[in-house]
């Protein structure tokens, strides 16, 4: 078995996308193959029929690219740039901006003033205030806290690295890669997931949390807080 399978965070059932994941490879491999894969889905869809087949408002800005399906609704202001997929019953909500390379499932929340590029988003997660998800992957009802940020590019431009179980470091091959979600897992707010971060189903990271490394399935991460408290005068 791979390293870090994509069986091993995400449930491959709910998704529709499940073929840009390759047996034997880490989970993070596919967001290398995400452009072809929503090129040829998208081709597929005109060969179908419209592209835009959901609810989507006068004042939202779409891009050529964009598949919207039925039942998912994009609100006033928001602007899909695409090449994007948007499953049914998904809601965009006023002041999303959704860059190239995003594939959002059924039952999903892309939310106000947060920021989407070259990721995948199983069915029923939510990221719906303030957040940042950049060369990340969400698992089935993930949840990020308003103000979370998937960083994912080091500081120093190099590729992204990845800590096994004993220490060592595992070059990914991707200089932009930000987190893996597991299924279920809850991040609090104003949390910080750094580049190459893994998170492991039904895990919980407490707000305000600087992140970096992998997190085990059913782990809370938290960073321990001495509060001082005084008298006003």
């Amino acid at each position: 078995m791979p390293l870090y399978p994509a069986s091993h965070f995400l449930d491959l059932t709910q998704t529709d996308h499940a073929e840009v994941f390759a047996e034997g490879e880490p989970v993070w491999s596919a967001l290398g193959r995400l452009a072809a894969y929503l090129e040829k889905k998208l081709d597929d869809a005109v060969a179908d029929g419209e592209l835009i087949r959901g609810n989507v408002h006068e004042r939202a800005l779409i891009g050529p690219c964009v598949f919207i399906a039925e039942g998912a609704v994009v609100e006033a202001n928001a602007v899909i740039q695409g090449p994007a997929w948007i499953g049914a019953g998904t809601v965009v909500r006023s002041g999303a901006y959704l860059r190239q390379t995003v594939i959002a499932g059924d039952g999903c929340v892309l939310g106000n003033s947060s920021e989407f590029k070259n990721c995948l988003i199983f069915n029923d997660s939510e990221i719906p205030h303030f957040n940042y998800v950049g060369d990340s992957i969400l698992g089935h009802k993930a949840h990020l806290g308003a103000g979370v940020i998937c960083s994912n590019v080091r500081l120093d431009r190099q590729n992204v690295r990845v800590r096994d179980a004993d220490g060592n470091a595992i070059d990914t091959g991707l200089r932009k890669f930000g987190a893996i979600v597991g299924d279920r897992t809850e991040v609090g707010c104003n949390s910080v997931l750094s580049p190459g971060t893994l998170l492991g189903r039904d895990g919980l990271v407490y707000p305000g949390t600087h992140w970096r490394g992998v997190l085990a399935d059913g782990h809370i991460a938290r960073h321990p807080q001495d509060l001082e408290i005084s008298p006003k005068h």
